[in-house]
Order: structure tokens, then sequence, then C-alpha cells
């Protein structure tokens, strides 16, 4: 181990002459597109499929129970029997229901500008050309 200090006139940038210095940092490429969208509001299918087959299956119990049963069949397999036909009812009439809700919230659908904002990104630092390597 040395104890002379260094040589304060020699360079501390390399020796071929060429400094290094730190990289500039490279903003992102942003580039905005503006165009008009068209917003409404949508019925949501689901829930009046699901509220309609509700719907006709309590008015199906009503309305078998507004009428006579069969002794030899019972209340409840007449309920169960017309069951098959007020729920699969009930969700038809909530599909038509929310198809012209659909088709009325397209007339008040309103006309908005909107901006897309598209960022290219930065490339890597250890990439020296574009082109990938074998």
């Amino acid at each position: 181990m040395s104890t002379t200090p260094p040589n304060e006139s020699a360079p501390e940038s390399p020796a071929n002459g060429s400094a290094e210095t730190a990289p500039e940092p490279v903003e992102p490429i942003a580039r905005v597109v503006t165009s008009r969208v068209s917003i409404r509001r949508a019925p949501k299918v689901p829930v009046f499929l699901v509220l309609g087959g509700a719907i006709g299956a309590i008015v199906t119990i009503i309305v078998t129970a507004a009428f006579p049963t069969d002794p030899a069949t019972g209340f409840i397999a007449t309920v169960g029997y017309f069951l098959l036909y007020g729920i699969p009812a009930g969700v038809v009439l909530g599909a038509l229901v929310a198809i012209i809700l659909d088709r009325v919230s397209y007339r008040r659908a309103k006309s908005v500008p909107a901006e897309q904002t598209t960022v290219d990104p930065l490339p890597y630092p250890d990439d020296d050309d574009a082109s990938p390597q074998p």
C-alpha cells in the first residue's frame, strides 16, 4: 500500500480523452387526439332479466292461489307446474323492457369532446439500436 498522495495534476477523465457524461433525460412523446364521443345511460340487462323472472314467479304464485286447486294434485305441484311458464314469461317481459329502455337511451345520448393521450415508452438505457439481437 502506498502512502504517497495521488498526483493532483493527473486528469480524472479516461485516457482516450472522451469524458463520460450523464445522458440527458429524454422526455416521453405524448400525442393528444381529440374526437367526439357519444355518452348515454344504458340499462343493465341482467338486472331486468332477474327482476322479470322474480316478478313472473310472484305473479304465478298469486294467480295460482286465486283459483281453486285440484285436491288430487295439490297446491305446491300446481304452483311448480305454472312456475315453468311464469318465470320464462317474466324474463321475456324484462328483456323487452330493457330493450325499450335501451332504445330510449339512444335518443337521449349526448355528444361530448374527448381527449385520448398516447405516450410513447422511453427506450431502455442499454438499447443502442432498435434491432433485436440474435
